[in-house]
């Protein structure tokens, strides 16, 4: 049995982790690399890493703050945000990251998942996806949730995944610091349209959600949060604890 993942996300602005709802309205929360250890010490799988005004600032991810968190945090760690070049990967890869998400990057470039992909391996590069329903339809949101593509979420999904992804982080803007539970269709559609892993990030507000996603998803790998984490409404020991007594494999 595939053991499920917890994932705590880190979202970055200015040197500091924030967190909002629906991608918006963004407060303050705590030091990146302070978090980033705790959650290490206390049970997370993985961490995920997003500088998210990287792409719509058009600059280069803080390198920094990465370093720090790399030394002190044991576990894998994903790093996001402005990633727009195979040179972004080699430089944040050097940082100590373990893999690297891209979104809107592959948007501007679909070259450079198939190039990140031959250079550094599949298993390092991440489609982090911001999917939004518009008009009855799965949209592609490009610049951290601000722009509407116009790309139908699904197939750019699956053609990220046949160029080279390894991963797939999937973002539901929908759902996103909602906490009325994960998008259940939107990640159904992905994972049974892709034969990689595929994380469900956007709308955890309980222990119970995370348990419903794995009982009525079993191809989904791992549930990413944020704010339920920071805030201490639920912990990763007693959410693993509840799974186990649920049957679904997690490491304890």
């Amino acid at each position: 049995m595939i053991t499920k993942r917890i994932i705590p996300c880190l979202d970055v602005r200015d040197g500091r982790v924030v967190k909002g709802v629906n991608f918006t309205g963004l407060n303050d929360v705590n030091s990146p690399v302070e978090l980033a250890e705790f959650y290490s010490d206390n049970g997370a799988d993985e961490l995920v890493f997003y500088d998210i005004t990287a792409s719509s600032d058009g600059r280069k991810i803080f390198t920094d703050i990465l370093r720090e968190t790399a030394r002190n945090v044991f576990i894998p760690l994903t790093v996001g945000g402005g990633i727009s070049s195979v040179a972004d990967f080699e430089r944040v890869l050097g940082c100590g990251a373990d893999k690297v998400s891209v979104n809107t990057g592959a948007i501007r470039n679909p070259k450079l998942i198939p190039e990140a992909a031959k250079l550094y391996g599949s298993q390092c590069v991440v489609i982090s996806a911001d999917v939004k329903r518009v008009n009855g339809e799965f949209r592609i949101f490009a610049r951290g949730g601000r722009d509407d593509t116009g790309i139908e979420a699904i197939n750019w999904i699956k053609k990220c995944v046949d160029n080279g992804a390894g991963e797939v982080v999937v973002n539901s803007i929908d759902t996103d610091g909602v906490k009325k539970g994960f998008d259940l269709e939107m990640l159904r559609a992905v994972s049974e349209s892709v034969n990689v892993p595929v994380i469900a990030s956007g709308g955890a507000g309980c222990i119970q959600d995370f348990i419903t996603l794995f009982e009525t998803l079993p191809k989904v790998d791992a549930g990413l949060a944020a704010s339920i984490f920071h805030f201490g409404e639920v912990r990763i020991s007693d959410l693993k604890l509840a799974m186990k007594h649920a049957n679904i494999n997690a490491r304890i």
